[in-house]
C-alpha cells in the first residue's frame, strides 16, 4: 500500500517560492496519477495540481504559471515548486495519490 509524507511548507513573503516534496513508500507509486490539495481555513479542500503516471500535468485556474508540479519516479517523490506566492495561497497542502492521504504541510504567505 502507498503511503504518503508531505515537508517542504513554511512561512514565505508575498512574492516568494516554496517547493513541497512528497515522498512516497510503495513499489508501484510509478503506476499511480499523484495529486497536491490545499485547505485553507474554513474553505473546502480544492485540487492544486495533477499528474499522470506518464507526466502529464493539469493545473487549477488559480495557480496555472506559477505553480509546477513534477514527479521523480526513480526517487518516489512529487514536487510541487510553487513561486510569486500570494497570501491567499495560505493553506495546509496535502498530497494524494490513490486515495491515500498525507499529513498535511503548512504553507504561510505573509509579511
Amino acid at each position: 500500500q502507498v503511503r504518503v509524507v508531505e515537508s517542504g511548507g513554511g512561512l514565505v513573503q508575498p512574492g516568494g517560492s516554496l517547493r513541497l516534496s512528497c515522498a512516497a513508500s510503495g513499489r508501484i507509486f510509478s503506476f499511480y496519477a499523484m495529486d497536491w490539495y490545499r485547505q485553507a481555513p474554513g474553505k473546502q479542500r480544492e485540487l492544486v495540481a495533477t499528474i499522470t503516471s506518464g507526466g502529464s500535468t493539469k493545473y487549477a485556474d488559480s495557480v496555472k504559471g506559477r505553480f509546477t508540479i513534477s514527479r521523480d519516479n526513480a526517487q518516489n517523490t512529487m514536487f510541487l515548486q510553487m513561486n510569486s506566492l500570494k497570501p491567499e495561497d495560505t493553506a495546509v497542502y496535502y498530497c494524494h495519490c490513490n486515495g491515500i492521504w498525507g499529513q498535511g504541510t503548512q504553507v504561510t504567505v505573509s509579511s
